[in-house]
């Protein structure tokens, strides 16, 4: 995370100098000391993120893709005069345990056009629909079979 927060400092700064690599270090370490001491941030988080990074990578790859489709899908039945939105809330049990993962999967599915998250209480949740088919299978999506994968 040190890391991080220097890359930062020299994207903030537009220039590299030794003066701004002399004063960058200690301030990208405080930094990190505040975030450890103050945020109860840990090394073991930076060793989470690391070991988890491949998966949450493919996760923003697949957010995306869906992204993509659900509005390809939601412009068809804008523009169609035959095809009607059926609006319908559907609710479902993630199977997920963490805080994090069931935060993420709320926020991925109001990200997709067509659906958003109306209630989210650990791994229950209430999603609104345009239509009854958006909304079928969303315990086994391909958001919640990459999130069960995070250790």
């Amino acid at each position: 995370m040190t890391v991080l927060f220097f890359l930062f400092w020299l994207i903030l700064n537009g220039r590299i100098t030794s003066e701004i690599l002399i004063f960058g270090i200690p301030v990208s370490a405080a930094a990190y000391f505040f975030l450890c001491r103050v945020l109860g941030y840990s090394p073991r988080t930076d060793l989470k993120i690391l070991r988890n990074f491949p998966i949450l990578i493919l996760y923003v790859l697949t957010l995306i893709s869906e992204i993509i489709k659900a509005a390809l899908t939601v412009i068809s039945v804008a523009w169609s005069r035959s095809e009607k939105p059926d609006p319908v809330i559907v609710e479902f049990h993630s199977g997920l345990s963490g805080e994090f993962e069931n935060v993420l999967l709320a926020n991925s599915i109001t990200l997709t056009p067509g659906t958003y998250t109306v209630f989210q209480e650990k791994d229950h949740f209430a999603i609104h629909c345009l239509k009854r088919e958006y909304g079928e299978g969303l315990s086994d999506s391909s958001f919640v079979r990459l999130l069960r994968r995070l250790k």
